[in-house]
């Protein structure tokens, strides 16, 4: 492929164009659980550059895959011959206003910087619950992490937000400025422009009760009908996610129950935890007052070669029958792996018409990782969801999928909002530049 417009484009940015050849270029290519071989990797470190950069893949007619923190587990921040536009560069975390808790993020950002800043003015955000996933895929995505109850999820605190636009634009997008595109870009991905930055209002939390309590295996349905039963009449400020865990042929883990209680008041936070460790036998517990920033979790490496098959669906009540399913399948499965996520509180607070994210009057987000790349576990990963796809909603939470087929963006957006976004699509992005995604496609007509 000739290289002239990219060795051009070095000369008209300050951020990097990385190429095969640069020594730089390994440890740039790939996304966290996918290989890549693109063409470019281009470093922008100014929305200026990130217009070059478009204006070059432009002419050279390349694919574009758009990376803030490089964690979705589609792979769809690298790509196989085209330009990988890598906004790492553009990390800033700024106070702009402590009167008003008003906050600048780079889309580069990782949460766990966000975190450690903001927590410096007792302030924080709704967001992802592992440090180095970046803030502009969780934002655009929704954000449902361990203060989702209490304070909404991520996207919800959002105010403005910096856009470069197929065209080359640089626009500021809210509520006052077209409107219908801040609509669209809470909860419709990177369907419409690279965003640089955002502006969100923090929340006032000078700490968190936070930790594990882990259970007898034996007793996991018990104690997940019992964990249900009491999220909802929890209090907000309790988020709360449990987990099943493979047993790769080993003996079978504990149950685990995390929760985050938003406040820095111990006795409420023991108030609502308590009866979460009336539920079954209890082996241990952590449960403590700490910053928030340690709340969030290092993902560490997966195993080499291993890509996780994801699939998840919120649902409106988590029935007996649905959790009945799930532990008895990760019991009969030795890589099968089982997330649950509490919802409600300030999620299902707001209008679900006031942004694109869907299911907010659900009472979990149900998520199952298949940890095993052989044909026969898969089909058995499919055959569990055939059981519990009618126990569930059919809408999904794109942020956690690890496909971007277009049936995975038919359960991502309901035909009214999908219908909505293409509209959207179709007068900021006509040609679908922006296609490395769970794409939606611009409205024709």
């Amino acid at each position: 492929m000739p290289t002239a417009p990219l060795i051009r484009l070095r000369e008209h940015i300050s951020g990097e164009v990385v190429l095969p050849e640069d020594p730089t270029y390994p440890a740039l290519k790939d996304a966290f659980v996918h290989e890549g071989q693109p063409a470019a990797v281009v470093r922008c470190a100014t929305p200026e550059d990130v217009r070059e950069a478009l204006r070059c893949a432009k002419e050279m007619g390349l694919p574009v895959a758009v990376r803030s923190g490089g964690h979705g587990g589609a792979g769809l921040s690298t790509n196989h011959g085209g330009m990988v536009i890598d906004l790492r560069l553009m990390a800033e975390v700024q106070l702009l206003d402590p009167e008003r808790r008003l906050v600048r993020l780079g889309s580069g950002a990782t949460w766990a910087e966000v975190s450690r800043v903001l927590g410096e003015h007792d302030l924080a955000i709704s967001s992802g619950d592992t440090t180095t996933v970046g803030v502009g895929g969780l934002l655009l995505g929704g954000g449902i992490g361990w203060l989702a109850r209490r304070f909404g999820l991520a996207m919800d605190s959002l105010v403005a937000a910096e856009l470069v636009t197929a065209d080359g634009a640089i626009v500021r997008v809210s509520a006052d400025d077209d409107p219908e595109l801040f609509w669209a870009l809470r909860g419709g991905g990177g369907n419409f422009g690279v965003v640089t930055a955002f502006e969100l209002t923090a929340h006032r939390l000078p700490g968190v009760s936070f930790g594990k309590i882990s259970y007898e295996r034996s007793e996991a349905a018990t104690v997940l009908k019992g964990w249900r039963d009491h999220l909802r009449t929890a209090p907000d400020e309790l988020t709360s996610f449990v987990y099943l865990y493979p047993t790769f042929g080993g003996d079978p883990m504990p149950l685990f129950i995390a929760v985050c209680y938003a406040g820095d008041d111990p006795a409420a936070a023991e108030r609502a935890v308590a009866p979460l460790l009336a539920l079954g036998s209890v082996l241990e517990q952590d449960v403590a007052p700490r910053p928030y920033l340690e709340v969030l979790e290092d993902p560490g490496p997966l195993p080499p070669g291993l890509i996780p098959l994801v699939k998840n669906r919120f649902a409106s009540q988590l029935s007996d029958e649905l959790i009945d399913i799930l532990v008895t399948e990760t019991d009969r499965r030795e890589t099968l792996y089982v997330e649950l996520r509490s919802l409600g509180g300030a999620v299902a607070a707001v209008d679900p018409a006031a942004t694109a994210f869907a299911c907010r009057d659900s009472e979990a987000l149900v998520t199952t990782v298949l940890l095993s790349n052989d044909p026969g576990p898969q089909q058995e990963f499919e055959a569990m969801w055939s059981q519990i796809g009618d126990l569930t909603s059919p809408i999904g939470y794109g942020n956690l999928l690890s496909t971007a087929t277009p049936a995975d963006v038919a359960a991502v957006y309901p035909p009214a909002t999908y219908h909505r976004l293409a509209a959207v699509k179709a007068r900021l992005d006509p040609e679908n530049v922006f296609r490395g995604n769970h794409n939606v496609a611009p409205a024709s007509g």
